[in-house]
């Protein structure tokens, strides 16, 4: 361990961790990521990584939250920035939604390498129903549905826009229809007839 690896505090340790995480899921898949290939890539002893992380999917957890944490701050930066007008509105979240899809790529990876893990259940629950409240409040001053309609609709375009970013991913359409696509589905959502 060099004197440089020691200076950094334990939040700053945890992010520089995580950023070399995000390399070797990025680079080498989920399955080369354990908390021993981390203390070596990262330049620590194990018992820093295992007191960050805990186990793998610790780690894998803690990965998961932190691009879920840069998605929804991504929303949350465009939707100010946004015209109050629901076209506008769906626009620009579905811009955001696609541009994450695309700079996240290690989203999926990380998610399938979690599948079966109750605690990433609980977590992935809570993390799409804050998203589909911060979609449903941006929303609700331009729907004449109430708000329990309009929360179960963004539940269904939220399910066609992960359906949509895997055919983005696959190269099946291009960022530009995938973000057409689910801005219709949001203004088609929005309506109360």
């Amino acid at each position: 361990m060099t004197t440089a690896s020691t200076r950094l505090s334990k939040p700053a340790r945890r992010e520089q961790l995580l950023d070399t995480a995000m390399t070797i899921v990025r680079t080498q898949g989920t399955d080369s990521l354990t908390l021993l290939t981390l203390a070596e890539a990262g330049g620590v002893s194990r018992p820093i990584v295992y007191d960050h992380f805990g186990t793998r999917p610790g780690l894998l957890l803690a990965l998961y939250q932190r691009l879920d944490d840069r998605h929804r701050a991504a929303l949350t930066q465009a939707l100010r920035g946004a015209a109050s007008a629901p076209r506008e509105i769906a626009g620009v979240m579905s811009a955001a939604y696609f541009a994450c899809a695309i700079d996240m790529p290690e989203w999926s990876a990380i998610s399938a390498a979690l599948k079966g893990n109750p605690e990433m259940e609980a977590i992935e629950r809570e993390m799409f129903d804050g998203y589909t409240a911060l979609m449903a409040a941006a929303l609700q001053p331009h729907s004449g549905l109430m708000p329990d309609r309009l929360q179960l609709r963004c539940i269904g375009v939220l399910g066609a826009a992960e359906a949509i970013a895997a055919e983005l991913n696959r190269g099946r359409t291009t960022a530009a229809e995938a973000v057409t696509a689910l801005t219709d589905l949001i203004v088609g959502s929005i309506d109360g007839h």
